[in-house]
């Protein structure tokens, strides 16, 4: 079986020169696909396309490339903080095409969220508001230009910079970076990528006349650990010389084994397709795969669909992602308490100050 997103990896490589050629005859697909997310954005903008009020206030959290922003991370982060404004949050997903393990994320990591799932966006932020939810957090919700949103929040990865220019299908981009400008806040987003990756994506938004967005930068880190189905916490030291075989259905594995690897750990990686749901053959590979490993180590999101299958012989870990914010953590909660309760906080980052921000 083709793992279709290895395939994207290897055709999305800026510098290999067969990825190259294997992306020309996609070129004239890319150009079809941005006239069309173009026409689409304009359509909305200028009222012949109209955005629908589902009657409570909407979140949006979303990308311009696919996949590995942290989008799932940030939704559960605004959700918690919904929380603590004294409001209860719907988080509203796709559910179809395996988003039912990000559905089963969001309802471990914020458990009284109400976790809505629906291909209609909209019916699924009106189902959400009927079950309880005074504000809906749409997860991957920038595009979703028929639901009325009071906050656009955009995640920017700094991963991304080096990315093809191209749109989808000969590049990983969903739409063009102009498309930035429909945000209310930027979030710059980093994983394994280093400050010169940050700033060039700082430079980049403000050459499109974006000064006056509020711009924050957050780091994904590999932040604890716990043992699959119990639970129970692991030290993060416990990775330092160990060898361990990173196993994952995810976007990036690539970014999985570094972030294991900067704790010490001698990685090996095992990856399928993202949103794969495990079963029977899937753990015989594992146990297979997992030979001469001191222990086998899962994304969290993974974990959620491997907790319900048969043990596996070796340990198995789960690694937790921590958001850790390296500038402008005040903005998303000055802005959804300035929407939610009528508090009007100050912008306390914007692009122009971007440049100056260091490591």
């Amino acid at each position: 079986m083709v793992n279709r997103d290895a395939f994207a990896r290897w055709l999305w490589r800026p510098t290999d020169v067969r990825a190259r050629l294997a992306r020309a005859p996609l070129l004239p697909l890319a150009g079809a696909y941005a006239a069309w997310m173009s026409a689409r954005a304009r359509a909305y903008a200028y009222g012949l396309a109209r955005a629908r009020d589902p009657g409570i206030p909407v979140f949006a959290v979303g990308n311009l490339s696919v996949g590995g922003t942290g989008k799932t991370p940030l939704a559960s982060w605004i959700a918690e903080h919904c929380l603590g404004l004294g409001v209860r949050p719907g988080i509203v997903l796709r559910g179809y095409g395996g988003g039912e393990d990000e559905a089963a994320l969001h309802a471990e990591c914020v458990p009284r969220a109400i976790v809505v799932t629906g291909r209609d966006r909209y019916e699924a932020v009106r189902r959400a508001a009927r079950l309880g939810a005074d504000v809906a957090v749409l997860d991957d919700g920038f595009q979703r230009l028929d639901v009325a949103r009071g906050l656009n929040v955009l995640l920017v990865s700094a991963e991304s910079v080096a990315a093809p220019p191209w749109l989808l299908p000969a590049g990983p981009w969903r739409e063009a970076w102009s498309a930035a400008r429909r945000a209310d806040v930027i979030v710059v987003t980093r994983k394994r990528a280093g400050p010169g990756e940050e700033r060039r994506v700082v430079r980049r938004l403000a050459a499109l006349g974006l000064a006056g967005t509020p711009l924050a930068v957050a780091e994904l880190r590999l932040a604890r650990l716990t043992e699959l189905g119990a639970g129970r916490p692991v030290p993060l030291t416990t990775l330092r010389g160990a060898r361990v075989l990173a196993a994952c259905a995810i976007a990036d594995p690539d970014t999985f084994a570094y972030q294991l690897a900067a704790r010490g750990a001698e990685v090996r990686l095992a990856t399928w397709p993202d949103h794969h749901a495990f079963g029977a053959r899937d753990l015989d590979r594992l146990a297979v795969s997992s030979r001469g490993a001191d222990a086998i180590v899962v994304t969290h999101k993974d974990s959620v669909k491997l907790a319900r299958l048969p043990r596996i012989g070796a340990p198995v870990l789960v690694a937790h992602l921590g958001l850790v914010w390296r500038a402008g953590g005040e903005l998303l909660p000055c802005r959804m308490a300035g929407l939610l309760t009528g508090y009007s906080g100050p912008a306390m980052y914007s692009l122009p100050h971007a440049d100056r921000i260091t490591a």
